[in-house]
């Protein structure tokens, strides 16, 4: 044979080597992914009759990429939990709801967002109450500086120092007592409170006086005048004019002073402190 003769030869036993190798490649491959498909298939169909096993794969799918976020970023991801924030952005409010926030904000130095939140839900109560938002924000001014965690001596609580203990009966339709710590709860039941106590008193000066406690004293300390003092502050920074943060002017005070509101014909009972 000659030379050319077997390098032929060998070429051509190479090319069948290769095409039976591909032949069968290609035969395992078809078997195996028309298996897969079959086996993709029973469980695509035995998952939609099984809801139960279609739940349990869920949970261990959301399981297993949980574990592999909390391995990479290190925290727990929640991603519900924009849903217990208190926030709002300011820009979105009307301009006197978001001029009193961003007044607000710069003042007692708390982040506007949440504060956006909170001025939004007084003009919502204030609006159900009857009662001006600006005097509600002007409450939660004097007695939390609007810190929702404050808790006075006595054991008035939150935004608006309600006394949690004597109206837990208030609390009882927001979850119970640990509500006082929810902002918007503790307002909704602050303002609950000083309505009643506005309503008895007969004017929101003699409302203010039961609120801190101090119904069947001869004075309230100067309480009253303060909260009037901020409420008129915060009413002149609603209609827009211009109120400097350190400004501590009684002058503002009578330009915001509601109408007192009717006597209730309810006889007097004596108030624990509130703040």
């Amino acid at each position: 044979m000659t030379a050319s003769a077997y390098l032929a030869a060998t070429t051509r036993g190479i090319k069948t080597f290769a095409g039976d190798v591909g032949e069968g490649f290609f035969e395992i491959t078809h078997n195996t992914l028309a298996l897969l498909g079959i086996v993709v298939v029973v469980a695509a169909a035995l998952l939609g009759t099984r809801a139960d096993l279609r739940a349990e794969g869920e949970q261990r799918l959301t399981e297993w990429l949980t574990a592999r976020k909390v391995a990479a970023m290190g925290i727990t991801p929640e991603l519900g939990a924009i849903d217990r924030a208190t926030a709002a952005n300011p820009s979105q409010l009307p301009r006197e709801q978001a001029n009193v926030a961003l007044w607000i904000s710069k003042k007692y130095r708390v982040a506007p967002e949440p504060v956006a939140a909170l001025v939004a839900e007084a003009y919502n109560i204030g609006r159900a109450n009857k009662l001006d938002p600006t005097l509600i924000l002007a409450v939660m001014a004097i007695e939390s500086s609007f810190n929702p965690f404050a808790q006075s001596p006595v054991g008035a609580q939150g935004l608006m120092q309600v006394m949690t203990q004597i109206h837990s009966d208030k609390y009882e339709h927001f979850g119970g007592q640990y509500a006082a710590f929810d902002p918007k709860t503790n307002m909704r039941v602050g303002v609950k409170v000083l309505h009643e106590y506005i309503s008895r008193a007969g004017s929101v000066e003699g409302g203010l006086k039961w609120y801190v406690g101090a119904a069947n004293l001869p004075t309230d300390g100067g309480y009253a005048d303060k909260v009037m003092a901020e409420h008129g502050r915060l009413a002149q920074v609603a209609r827009g004019k211009s109120v400097p943060l350190n400004d501590n002017s009684p002058a503002l005070r009578a330009a915001a002073t509601p109408a007192p509101a009717p006597a209730s014909t309810a006889a007097p009972v004596k108030v624990a402190a509130l703040s």
